[in-house]
Formats: structure tokens, sequence, C-alpha cells
């Protein structure tokens, strides 16, 4: 079979899009992922959040290399599909002469297909090795975990890039430039920010370092944001300065580090005390 005939797809759910799912990635031109995480459907209790929505994840899976990308829903029909039949149901939405997939990959009925299913079936398997980081394999569930624990750095180091969200500018209530540091406000319903928790972070927006506050700012009682949001302050140069904000959203936010938990201050003079702090603990970090 001449090379220009063969159409490798990879399969997967691919949830954060790792170092091991680029692994999987490379080298297909082709990939079929989930609108919804199967647990959903197998075991609704253990479905996993998820940190990426489904566009997020299919450009990450595309920047992979992956040309066209496949999503279905997984339904509980789709479960109980026997391996034959669900690969029938593949290929015609996609023809495919090789599958490349995880260790662990696993589809149809009860998970009665596996790479050494299709191999015996006549279909060729590339089968990535895993991806390790400090010794351990990188899972969507790792990140998840490092992700609750406001362990950015690692998350990046497992995924290859920068946390980052894009959200919406908008007008706060000033209280920050009243303080002395001024913010850019920035709601963001990326899922991901579920899984972090509320804090102080280092982050970097429209190639500027700044610090910003995600939550809902305790300290000021009934006037406390909704929901929370992105306040990110720049402590560098003159006190008002900020970015230049694009007037269409989206505007992105990138963390870089994680400096402290959110918390209810007794006083806005308590709270401008410790802004101070974050400020001078942000300035070490970015040394």
């Amino acid at each position: 079979m001449r090379e220009a005939d063969v159409s490798v797809l990879a399969i997967g759910f691919f949830d954060g899009v790792h170092l091991g799912h680029q692994a999987i990635l490379r080298g297909a031109s082709a990939a079929l992922t989930f609108r919804n995480h199967p647990l959903s459907v197998l075991a609704p209790d253990r479905a996993p959040p998820l940190m990426m929505s489904l566009d997020e994840r299919v450009a990450a899976m595309r920047e992979c290399g992956a040309r066209d990308v496949l999503v279905l829903d997984f339904t509980q029909e789709l479960a109980d599909l026997t391996p034959d039949a669900f690969l029938v149901k593949v290929r015609l939405l996609h023809p495919f002469s090789a599958v490349r997939c995880g260790a662990d990959w696993r589809f149809g009925r009860g998970g009665e297909g596996n790479a050494q299913w299709l191999r015996s079936h006549g279909t060729p398997v590339e089968v990535a090795p895993y991806a390790e980081w400090q010794g351990e394999r990188i899972s969507s569930s790792r990140i998840r975990a490092a992700l609750s624990r406001g362990e950015v750095e690692a998350a990046a180091a497992m995924t290859g890039r920068p946390l980052s969200v894009s959200g919406r500018h908008f007008r706060g209530k000033g209280l920050g430039g009243s303080l002395g540091f001024p913010t850019v406000n920035i709601e963001s319903d990326a899922p991901v920010l579920k899984l972090l928790p509320r804090g102080v972070y280092a982050v970097e927006m429209s190639g500027r370092r700044g610090i910003a506050n995600y939550g809902v700012a305790p300290t000021l009682g009934d006037g406390a944001w909704a929901k929370p949001v992105l306040e990110v302050h720049f402590p560098e140069g003159e006190p008002s300065a900020v970015p230049e904000i694009p007037k269409e959203p989206p505007v992105t936010v990138s963390f870089l580090s994680f400096i402290r938990p959110e918390r209810q201050f007794p006083s806005l003079a308590a709270l401008k005390s410790q802004i101070e702090s974050d400020c001078a603990s942000f300035r070490l970090r970015t040394i």
C-alpha cells in the first residue's frame, strides 16, 4: 500500500492533551474523540471534571498534527457496540488503515477491544509509550490532582505549555485602583478554572507578567463578586499602567505559579498590606 493511501487514526478522549496524548497524536492524520467523557455514561459518579472545553480540546489536537478530528457522542448505545460494530461505525465516518492509541486504550462492549484485538483482526496498531514526568506516568487524572492543589507549574510540565484561559475583560468596581493596585478584570467560563483553588497567582497577559487574584474578593462583604473573577495587577512600571486590552474578547491569561490561597481580611488596610506582600513575593519569583 502506498504511503498516501494510509490513514492513521489516533483514538482517545485526550482531556488536557498532555505529553502522553501528544505522543499518540504525532504521526496520525486524523483523530477520534468524544464529546462527553465515557464515564459520564458508564459510571456518572466517577466522571471527572474536565480541563478543556470540546473546542479547546479539538484545537489542541489539531495543533498536534491531526488534520481531521472526529467527535462522537458517547452514549449507552455506543458503549454496547461490539468491537467489530464500533470499528464499522468509525470507518463509515472516516476510513482508516492503522490506529494509534495508548497502552491502556479499550473499546467496544465491556472493553473487549484493545490493541491486541485490533492486530488479531487485521488492523495495524501503533501503541504510544507512556510519557513520564519526575519518574511517574503522566495522566489526565494526575494533572487534575496537581491543579486542585494550585500546582500550575507541574501541570505545565506535564502538558508542555502554560495553563492558559481566555475570557471577557470588563470594568470593575475601581477598588483596586483606590488602594493603589489597579487591575484588569477578566470573567471566564474556562472549565479548568473549576479545578484551581481560589487564590493569588503569578500570571502573564498581553506579553506582561503580573499578579492575579482568582476568586470573589470576600473582604468586600456584600460587594464581593457573585462568581469567581480574575483580577490582574501589574506591579512593574507606573502604578496606573495596564496593557492595552483588545476591543473584543477573548483576553488570554497564562498561570505561572501559585502564591497563596484567597482569604478574607478584617479590613481594607489589612488587604492592602497583604497585596503589598504578594507583590514582593511576585518580584522574587520573577527575578
